[in-house]
């Protein structure tokens, strides 16, 4: 069985490069996450076929001009240039240009690949009993916000950030926290660090270490920390994932640690794919999955 360590604290970098504020600014961004949504299911639907701005609009039921104000202010990109983000070739060809990546750092002695590293996470373990017990113990506060990957629910115990979630409604958000956290103290309130998460979101660097109090065992800790080290734009997959962590043959266990992610985009669960480059299922919802992929490819090749 595997054991439990409530005393470890890691402290990583999250690999994102972040461009300047001006060129990420967000503070005009429509809420279009929902018209994103269904241009990426229309997009994946219809194989990438080429459709004139004024087809994917008529297709999604709104204008043309709608249609491409939403989305550069998404991304900063017209629609049509976002497909190719999309495909599974694009997919492929990333893994193959990260396993050369890799392989000339090691060959080099490298220990990075050379990008920035503006940010700190600090991982503080739960101890068994505030789990165990569904947060019997403790006061967890939680705030949502809008981002440009819909309704996000940030919650944080007095230790740190606990859950960051995304969903299409506060009140499915809400929900989730009180089924996670049934004997909690659940109280509506912005904390510091939920500013932190938003700025994070928005692609401005936070300004101090950013605190996560999770809960799990040693060899997800591992996969967690294994996905930290996955940059911004980039991806990887179970079975490299599982090769950090302890061995190939853990690749079935990875996915369920994966997938067991109390915090996502921060710990970047989205970049693990099948060694096939496709895209399988994620913990709120494939499209979304396909949405942040997309962005992070588009400001990574933005730089």
């Amino acid at each position: 069985m595997l054991e439990f360590n409530a005393c470890r604290v890691t402290i990583f970098r999250l690999n994102f490069s972040f461009l300047s504020v001006q060129s990420l600014h967000m503070s005009k961004i429509i809420n279009s996450y929902e018209l994103i949504r269904k241009l990426i299911e229309h997009i994946v639907e219809n194989k990438l076929n080429q459709q004139s701005l004024d087809e994917l609009a008529d297709s999604l039921g709104v204008t043309s001009g709608h249609l491409q104000k939403a989305f550069t202010h998404w991304v900063g990109i017209i629609p049509k240039q976002f497909g190719r983000y999309l495909s599974l070739q694009y997919s492929k060809d990333l893994l193959i240009q990260n396993k050369s990546t890799i392989k000339t750092m090691l060959k080099t002695g490298m220990s990075s690949t050379g990008r920035s590293y503006d940010l700190f996470v600090d991982i503080e373990v739960m101890a068994r009993e505030e789990y165990q017990n569904q947060g019997e113990n403790l006061t967890i506060y939680y705030s949502t916000f809008e981002t440009q990957f819909g309704i996000c629910l940030v919650a944080s115990t007095s230790r740190g950030v606990c859950n960051v979630v995304f969903f299409d409604t506060k009140e499915k958000a809400l929900s989730d926290l009180k089924f996670r956290w049934s004997k909690a103290c659940i109280v509506h309130g912005t904390q510091p660090s939920h500013f932190e998460i938003e700025s994070y979101l928005k692609g401005i660097a936070p300004k101090s270490k950013i605190k996560l109090h999770l809960h799990g065992t040693n060899f997800q800790l591992k996969v967690w920390e294994a996905l930290l080290t996955i940059p911004m734009g980039e991806i990887s997959t179970y079975g490299a994932i599982a090769e950090k962590a302890g061995g190939k043959k853990f690749s079935r266990m990875v996915g369920g640690a994966v997938g067991d992610n109390p915090v996502g985009y921060l710990i970047p669960c989205h970049r693990v794919l099948k060694s096939t480059g496709e895209i399988s299922g994620y913990r709120w919802g494939v499209v979304r999955k396909r949405a942040m992929l997309g962005y992070e490819a588009i400001l990574r090749n933005a730089q």
